[in-house]
């Protein structure tokens, strides 16, 4: 598991202005917080944020807010502007190493279904998995490899077998699989629906001729 160092600065809680003026500075607003510890404020420069944000990995979070201790954290919850999609607001939860914590960790894929060559496509149904573990146990990723799913078949949370790490999904949860495209599956459905109405029509007639032949 990676570490990241940040530097915090403190802030106070102000008005809607203020916070967006921070915000103009390249500056984030966010706040720390951790059990049995009162909640603080602080701002971080947004380009410090990326490395966790556009990553594949997940990272423990050394957090330097101003004059106090380094203190060990996550980033719990990231915000993003609708218009923009830049990141104006973040949580940092702060952890103890003795003490699991429920995480999600982002899913990589690896290798290339047997089935593609068949035909199918490959459909990942889920990028991050809802963990529970100790922090020094939280995996930087989890790597699944496809290579031998064939048409029709999946990877499901019962699949995967992670060391000191409880998934907090259902056992019957699909992960990635490999299916028909939409469009071929709807053509091989109305061919069988038209090869099944030709072959009833000729019974149909015959029926109906041996009627006329009786009366």
């Amino acid at each position: 598991m990676s570490e990241i160092s940040i530097k915090a600065k403190k802030r106070i809680l102000s008005t809607k202005g203020a916070v967006n003026k921070l915000r103009k500075n390249g500056e984030v607003p966010g706040i720390f917080y951790s059990k049995g510890v009162e909640p603080i404020p602080v701002s971080v420069p947004e380009l410090s944020l990326n490395p966790l944000v556009y990553t594949s990995e997940t990272h423990i979070v050394n957090l330097e807010i101003e004059n106090d201790e380094t203190k060990k954290t996550i980033l719990k919850n990231i915000q993003f502007d609708p218009v923009t999609d830049k990141i104006v607001h973040f949580d940092f939860l702060g952890i103890s190493l003795d003490q699991k914590i429920e995480i999600e960790v982002p899913i990589s894929v690896e290798g290339q279904a047997k089935g593609i060559k068949e035909g199918g496509i490959l459909q990942q149904s889920m990028h991050k998995l809802h963990v529970s573990c100790l922090p020094g146990d939280i995996p930087e990723h989890i790597t699944i490899n496809v290579a031998n799913l064939g048409v029709g078949d999946s990877v499901h949370v019962k699949d995967l077998s992670l060391t000191n790490v409880e998934i907090l999904h259902n056992d019957d949860v699909i992960i990635v699989s490999v299916v028909m495209p939409r469009a071929q599956v709807e053509t091989t459905a109305v061919a069988i629906e038209g090869a099944v109405e030709e072959k009833m029509e000729p019974e149909v007639i015959s029926k109906g001729k041996q009627a006329e032949e009786e009366e």
